[in-house]
């Protein structure tokens, strides 16, 4: 598959890598506590803090992980489809024509809202072939969920 020379590809908000490192080193630091404690009191202070350096390194090992698998993440509104890309070990490449859209949908959790972000997601009739994009600012998904919204009903008015 050929991608046109003049059309890049976008990447969510730079917000997302720091919602998932929040994410990240918060359950890190309780989990590195909890287990702290309770090795300092069942097996002594070397075990506590044998514990607390094990699950820091398995914390900046993730966020490695996590940080790989936000880069990973790109999309592309082309002509008669979007394109969305992710995935660090399995690659994966979704091409959803604006044209077999159904509706599309802006998501914010509650972290999501802390940070600003939302997620686009867009339905098609194969639950299969759903793809979303995360990451997003509120006014870039706004402005895109309005954008695929409008191709969706030109290209399905032309079938």
């Amino acid at each position: 598959m050929t991608m046109s020379e003049d059309q890049a590809w976008l990447r969510p908000s730079p917000g997302l890598w720091r919602m998932r490192r929040a994410e990240v080193v918060t359950s890190t630091a309780v989990l590195a506590a909890f287990f702290g404690l309770v090795f300092l009191a069942a097996a002594g202070a070397t075990a506590g803090l044998v514990s607390v350096v094990v699950l820091l390194a398995l914390g900046a090992g993730f966020s490695w992980f996590v940080r790989r698998r936000y880069r990973a993440w790109r999309y592309q509104a082309r002509h008669e489809d979007l394109l969305v890309a992710r995935g660090v070990m399995v690659q994966r490449l979704s091409v959803v024509p604006y044209g077999r859209m159904q509706f599309v949908e802006v998501t914010a959790g509650p972290i999501e809202r802390l940070f600003h972000l939302s997620t686009v997601k867009l339905h098609t009739a194969a639950a299969a072939s759903d793809a979303r994009i995360p990451g997003l600012e509120l006014g870039e998904a706004a402005r895109l969920r309005d954008r695929l919204t409008e191709l969706g009903e030109s290209m399905a008015a032309g079938m």
